[in-house]
This record gives C-alpha cells, structure tokens and sequence, in this order.
C-alpha cells in the first residue's frame, strides 16, 4: 500500500521556527525578569507594558497617551471595531480582504462595501464612487502593505488620495499594517499615520509578523481621545494585557540597541525573499495559467486560475494530495470561486516545489485548461 504523501500547508500565514529568533527570545526573557521582575509579573494597566509602549510610540513619533498595546493586533482591530463601529455603519473594506476582518465587522452588523483592490492597491475611485452616490463610510479598513490576502502594496499617490479623502468627508482610516517591516524589495512607503493632519487615521501593528506568532502582541496609535476610550474597553475586558510577553518583547527589540531585532527581521525578510521566489518561479512552471503578482514582502501569494474553475474542488483535491491551500472565497463576499491564497513563510523552498507540483496535479485532475 503507498504511503500518504507528507503534508505540505501553504494555509496558515506563520514563519517556520527555523527563521525564529528563538535564542534571542530565550536572552530576552532571562532579561524581562531580571530588569523588571515586578513590571513584568504584575497585571499593569490596560494601556500595556509602559517601556515597549514608550518604545512604540518613539518609532512612530508620536506621544505615548496615542499608543495602546494589546493581545496581538486582532485583539486591536476588536477593540476599534467596538469603538467605532455602530449596526448599520458603512465599512470600507478591499476586495478581497483578510477573512476575519470580514467576520468581525458582520457580526457587528457592519454595512461592508468592498472595493476593488489592485497591485497597486484598493481602487481609490471605487471609493470616491461611493461618497458621489451618497454612501458615506464610517471606516475604511486597509491592509497597505502586502495585503493579506492578496500580497499587494498600496502605492504613494493612493495613500496620499486616501487621507486627503478621509479628512475631507470625515471617514477614519484603519491602516492595518502587521507585514510593514517584512519589505524584501522594492522602497519603504510613508505609513497614512504620517501622512495624516488631521487626526483620520488610527494605525495597528504586531511583533506576531516579526517576533514570533506565540508572542501574541499588537498595538493601535491613533488619537489620544479615541485611544484613552478604548483603554476603557480594555480594561473592562481584561484589566491588563500579558505583561510577560509585553516585557520580553520590550527586551527583544531593544537589545544591542534595537540591532538584535533589526538582524532578527532581516533573518525572516532574508527567508520570505528566498521562498517568495522559488513560488513564483514554480507557479510560472508547473501552473502557467496561474495569475499571480511577485509580492515585495510579507506572506502572501494570491492565485487566479482561468474562470470556472471550481475552487470547492480544487481545495477537495489539493488535500488528497496532502496540500493545503485557502480559497479565494473565505476573503470576498461573494466571487472568488477561481481564486485561492498561498502562504510561503511556514515553508521551505523543497516543501513549496514538492506542494507546488502537486498542486498543478489537482488542477490538472479538474481539467482546468489554460
């Protein structure tokens, strides 16, 4: 009898432990504990662990009273999403856009309008059309930097469009940026935080991306009115947020004076880099009716296969041959079905052309032709 072949998960966006900085998360917790035993042991406050809040709010140029620091950044988008987000409320959101972006803002009973996302980012017309027809969004959720799940970058001149477009109708921007620091190619982009004059954007990061997904820390820096509300719902939430792992991130990023995490993120850029390629270069090879942009950084590889292509299918045979994959409708509404989402960061180069060639296999089984 043959054996089932080794599983192959191109599913979940996580870096493999090899590109970890393990050792230096061992350092920095021995030092979370040894300079600050009594900060990191107790519940603190809902705004965070004060050093590394202090330490964020250095990195974005703003004032400390404009950053909170959560239980990663989904934790984050939750809060916001409860502040300012009423039943009924329009929601500007890409299409397609990150799956549970797409739940939260349902189950809060959100009137979600998607827009059309290309490579160089959400159709900022699609938007303008909709204020011209009367639809004035409440939020505008975007993910700039190598989009999940679509691995695109919003370009310059749309971030600039998009903030004069917020400060002038009123709408606030929620730039959902975990991947910035994950750039392998191409020029850093100025973030709409930094852009912004006035007070439209409320910006969200993670050291999930960057640290270790098991780390589970996330920060907003937004205004200080907005943010001290939702230090409130924080505080009714949990009292505090896990100040063990706030402390050792704390230790991690200013270590060597910020040069240990510097030469940790450029290890998993370095890794990204390397698996980004040999993908796209096995997709041009095994799939060459594959529709794919090269991504500049982050996770993500979003695929389209030629129209009628039946994504259920796909996803059924994709597992028969122990390869994992998500579909293209767990991120739109509607539409989808010839689409689906490839993660390269928990995956080594061999692992993506074994799960590559199998995966043109159960395309193949379908029929789909070029």
């Amino acid at each position: 009898m043959a054996s089932e072949p080794a599983p192959i998960s191109f599913a979940r966006g996580a870096p493999s432990l090899d590109i970890v900085d393990v050792d230096g998360l061992r350092a920095a917790a021995d030092r979370a504990f040894q300079n600050d035993p009594a900060g990191t042991t107790a519940y603190g406050t809902s705004i965070g662990y004060v050093p590394l809040r202090t330490w964020i709010a250095e990195q974005h140029g703003v004032a400390p009273e404009q950053v909170i620091v959560t239980n990663g950044s989904m934790q984050a988008d939750a809060f916001l999403f409860e502040a300012l987000v009423e039943d009924g409320d329009t929601v500007v959101v890409e299409k397609p856009t990150y799956d549970r972006t797409l739940l939260s803002l349902r189950s809060r009973g959100a009137d979600v309008r998607p827009v059309d996302l290309h490579e160089d980012g959400i159709d900022v017309a699609g938007v303008e059309a909709l204020i011209a027809d009367g639809v004035m969004p409440r939020l505008a959720h975007l993910i700039p930097n190598f989009q999940n799940p679509a691995g695109y970058t919003l370009s310059g001149d749309k971030r600039r469009a998009l903030v004069a477009l917020a400060a002038e109708h009123g709408i606030t921007i929620f730039e959902d940026d975990p991947y910035v620091q994950l750039r392998f190619s191409g020029e850093p982009l100025p973030t709409m935080l930094s852009l912004d004059q006035a007070d439209r954007v409320v910006y969200a990061s993670s050291f999930s991306k960057t640290v270790c997904p098991g780390i589970r820390v996330g920060y907003l820096v937004g205004p200080e009115k907005l943010i001290a509300r939702i230090a409130k719902l924080a505080t009714n939430t949990y009292i505090s947020p896990n100040m063990v792992a706030q402390s050792i991130v704390n230790e991690f990023v200013r270590a060597d004076g910020g040069g240990a995490f510097e030469r940790s993120v450029a290890r998993v850029k370095d890794a990204l880099q390397e698996r980004a390629a040999a993908l796209c270069a096995a997709l041009a090879r095994e799939l060459p009716e594959a529709r794919f942009v090269a991504p500049q950084g982050g996770y993500f590889l979003w695929v389209e296969l030629p129209e009628g292509t039946d994504g259920d299918a796909l996803f059924a045979a994709a597992a028969e041959r122990g390869v994992q994959i998500v579909k293209g409708t767990d991120f739109l509404l509607e539409g989808g079905e010839n689409a689906f989402r490839l993660a390269y960061s928990g995956v080594t180069v061999p692992q993506i052309e074994e799960g590559v060639a199998r995966l043109a296999d159960a395309v193949r089984s379908l029929g789909v032709a070029a």
